[in-house]
């Protein structure tokens, strides 16, 4: 596994729009300010042409310019670290015009998006062997004041630190809108990490993963190479780690379901699940932790529910492609990073 360099004092930080932009109110503010937070902590910011643009379907402009831009940033030395300006819809349609075996050779960067970006925090250690950082898009980095997992977050991308445990509440509305670009995240509810079939869970492994809309989309293209992935580094085990954003209940068992088909977990050594975006809406009776247990609940490993994971925030730093280890009890959770 590749691991890119941290990122240095005054060293660029890079902005691309591979997904949505920031062309529209809270974002264009909030990615302003965010802007603004990194320059003063000595930081030169480097903007990529679609950082502001709104002409594409579900993202900031078409497939091919989106797919010319990560080329850009990734082949030429833009910037240090690279982050994504925002989730979106449609960034798969990127990945044709997204040269992976040049990446594969150039100097790797460290990336960071969530949910529609798992199109590239999942393929760049899949397909390029390249470290990712499942993590917040920029314009969160502009509330105020900043959330510990923003501060986490940013301090995976400069070395500081690897070791990271549960924050104490989770926010079911967001209080962000178009007047309030700047609201901080609104913590009301009390954190519920539990391990399916109770107890405590002990595991390590590889990290991979991302966004469960995503992932199966995926599934069975030919910038599908999971069951690869999982072959290679079988001896080290692998650590799933997923959450939904627009699926049910219902549309979370069939993912899981077609994953584990597919091959995908055969070597997995634990899974952590995070909060769905439509979090405790049950689907004919069902829930989402009702579909995690139908599915993964008789691979005989670890499976953590309700982590600070996915589009309920806060949620921890996790870097696709490192070593990690997982420590869960008492419902509290801690993850250890390590880079080898």
């Amino acid at each position: 596994m590749r691991y890119p360099e941290f990122l240095a004092p005054g060293g660029r930080i890079g902005f691309i729009a591979p997904s949505f932009g920031c062309s529209t109110e809270p974002y264009a503010s909030a990615f302003g300010a965010a802007l603004e937070l990194f320059q003063s902590r000595g930081y030169r910011t480097v903007l990529g042409p679609n950082c502001y643009e709104d002409k594409g379907l579900g993202k900031s402009n078409t497939p091919e310019a989106c797919g010319a831009e990560i080329n850009d940033f990734f082949l030429n030395d833009r910037a240090d670290v690279i982050l994504s300006c925002g989730g979106g819809e449609t960034m798969c349609e990127d990945l044709p015009f997204t040269d992976f075996e040049k990446i594969a050779q150039a100097k790797p960067h460290w990336y960071m998006g969530y949910s529609d970006n798992t199109n590239l925090t999942f393929t760049l250690p899949t397909l390029c062997d390249t470290a990712a950082v499942y993590g917040p898009c920029a314009p969160a980095f502009g509330m105020q004041p900043l959330h510990p997992s923003l501060e986490d977050a940013f301090a995976v991308l400069t070395g500081k630190k690897s070791e990271f445990t549960n924050y104490e509440g989770w926010e079911k509305e967001s209080l962000k809108k178009e007047e309030d670009p700047f609201e901080p995240y609104n913590i009301t509810e009390p954190y519920g990490m539990t391990v399916l079939g109770g107890g405590e869970a002990h595991f390590s492994g590889r990290l991979i993963g991302g966004c469960l809309d995503c992932l199966v989309n995926l599934c069975g293209t030919r910038f599908d190479r999971a069951a690869e992935f999982a072959e290679r580094y079988k001896e080290d085990g692998i650590i799933w780690f997923t959450e939904a954003c627009d699926l049910s209940a219902m549309d979370v068992r069939r993912a899981l379901w077609q994953l584990r088909e597919a091959g995908w977990f055969r070597h997995a050594s634990g899974f952590i699940l995070g909060r769905p975006y439509h979090f405790g809406e049950d689907f004919m009776g069902m829930s989402f932790n009702d579909a995690a247990r139908e599915i993964l609940g008789g691979l005989g490993v670890p499976v953590l529910l309700n982590a600070d994971l996915g589009h309920l925030p806060p949620m921890m730093p996790f870097v696709a492609g490192a070593l990690a280890k997982i420590d869960a009890q008492d419902g509290r959770m801690k993850l250890q990073t390590l880079f080898v």
